[in-house]
């Protein structure tokens, strides 16, 4: 898996985990506080693809996850 797929899945469960903890009609709700980082993980999301910046892809490059390329089209 590639480093934008792993950023997508990453951000996916963790919008997904937060609202599930964050939304009291939810069967594991926890606090509404985890809403909070529903809004970190979604304006995270929003500035990385205006400026390209990525902390998690950072992270998963150090770690070794190749990059993806592009194909030619």
């Amino acid at each position: 898996m590639t480093v934008d797929k792993l950023i997508h899945v990453f951000a996916g469960t963790f919008i997904l985990l937060s609202l599930a903890l964050g939304v009291q009609a939810s069967p594991i709700f926890h606090s509404s506080y985890w809403l909070w980082f529903t809004t970190f993980v979604g304006a995270n999301l929003l500035q990385s693809g205006f400026t390209g910046f990525c902390p998690m892809g950072m992270i998963l490059k150090k770690l070794g996850v190749k990059e993806s390329c592009a194909t030619a089209g």
